[in-house]
């Protein structure tokens, strides 16, 4: 007689029975990605103005629009601080906006509970045009008209790279649900 193998016996959905998530990769996943996105300014770039996009701001919203009650109200506090360590802003803007963010965005979710790729998207747009905006303010430095100009490409590619980073985040969100752990 012939040996099978143990998981070739199971059906389709016999694996998944008696099983549950990872509650460290649920849980941990969107804060690690956050934080990856922030470490985006380490990387060795040349630019005469400023072209990289907010990835860790970018990752926060495409969670907090993918999945609107996993991350705390609280967590633009911790996230803002770590961007704020790598972004090079002053300490405390990427706190205050990714804060004032959360709290926005959980109006705007009381406000308007449906959802569709374009609303999120319109969102998005908003949100990171006027967190460019707002963290040139805070920067510190003596801002002129053609400064601000400056900050319209780098807004616009930011705008377009947000379905490709709200992509990235349905896939993370669905490797984080489908890795199981046996229970018992």
């Amino acid at each position: 007689m012939e040996r099978l193998n143990p998981s070739a016996r199971r059906d389709a959905y016999g694996s998944k029975i008696n099983r549950d998530h990872s509650p460290v990769l649920a849980y941990g996943l969107p804060w690690l990605t956050i934080i990856l996105g922030s470490l985006a300014p380490l990387l060795p770039t040349i630019a005469l103005a400023p072209v990289v996009p907010p990835l860790g701001y970018m990752m926060l919203l495409a969670w907090r629009l993918a999945r609107p009650g996993l991350l705390p109200m609280w967590a633009g506090l911790p996230l803002g601080f770590i961007d704020d360590m790598y972004s090079g802003q002053p300490l405390g803007s990427g706190i205050l906006l990714f804060s004032l963010t959360m709290i926005a965005l959980e109006l705007l979710e009381m406000r308007f509970p449906w959802r569709s790729f374009w609303y999120d998207w319109l969102t998005a747009a908003g949100f990171l045009v006027i967190y460019l905006f707002l963290a040139a303010l805070v920067s510190g430095a003596d801002l002129t008209w053609m400064q601000f100009q400056l900050l319209i490409p780098q807004a616009l590619l930011t705008v377009l790279l947000f379905p490709i980073i709200a992509k990235v985040v349905s896939l993370f969100d669905r490797m984080r649900l489908s890795r199981v752990r046996r229970i018992g």
